[in-house]
């Protein structure tokens, strides 16, 4: 696990995102973002964009090459389509986070775990309507980061969702490279182990660097 002592300022948003739901904000460049695993065991799917050209947004194949890996932890850039920093994981107490999981839909949920599912609420679901306050839609939807899910790759390449490696109390803390809008769903996922079969609340908070 790679961690370092982030020095916070001014904190100017502090929100506990309850169990299922959305949550987004526009993150000042410098500033910084730290999501909490409050509980533990449960996956924060994320999606980022330039603040002030929202085509301009997170690509995970461009952040995966350019890091040579699969996982995020401290010192992983958040790049963007044209390959322009977005974020800086700056301190992670977690040790590894997944960016090739992607977002459970009620699409994906009924072909994995059967029709009977189609009615439970899904990240997609959260993106959308949350993407809706700041003028996006699904076609503004990219392969999102999944902070705190744990999803392995075998030497012969499968992968699958199991249970986490997170735990009460920790965190990720971002800086935003330039003004950033972040979208963020706490995971409503019941079917596999992502959240423990149980999801649980996040904490996201905003702060300022000191001085600003």
């Amino acid at each position: 696990m790679t961690t370092t002592t982030t020095r916070v300022g001014r904190v100017v948003t502090d929100a506990t995102v309850p169990a299922r739901a959305a949550w987004s904000a526009v993150v000042r460049a410098g500033s910084l973002l730290t999501v909490t695993d409050l509980h533990g065991n449960q996956a924060a799917d994320f999606l980022v964009y330039d603040a002030h050209d929202t085509s301009v947004r997170y690509s995970a194949p461009d952040t995966v090459q350019a890091q040579g890996g699969i996982f995020l932890t401290t010192g992983s850039v958040l790049l963007s389509g044209e390959h322009t920093p977005l974020m800086t994981v700056v301190e992670d107490t977690c040790g590894r986070h997944d960016t090739i999981g992607g977002a459970c839909s009620k699409e994906s949920n009924t072909l994995r775990y059967g029709h009977h599912t189609w009615s439970q609420h899904a990240c997609v679901e959260n993106f959308l309507a949350e993407g809706a306050r700041h003028g996006l839609d699904q076609r503004d939807l990219v392969s999102n980061v999944n902070w705190y899910m744990n999803v392995p790759v075998e030497p012969d390449g499968t992968l699958g969702i199991v249970d986490g490696i997170s735990a009460p109390g920790l965190k990720v803390v971002l800086r935003a490279e330039t003004d950033v809008l972040v979208l963020l769903s706490n995971c409503p996922q019941i079917n596999n182990p992502c959240n423990g079969f149980d999801p649980t609340a996040l904490r996201a908070t905003v702060s300022e660097p000191d001085g600003s």
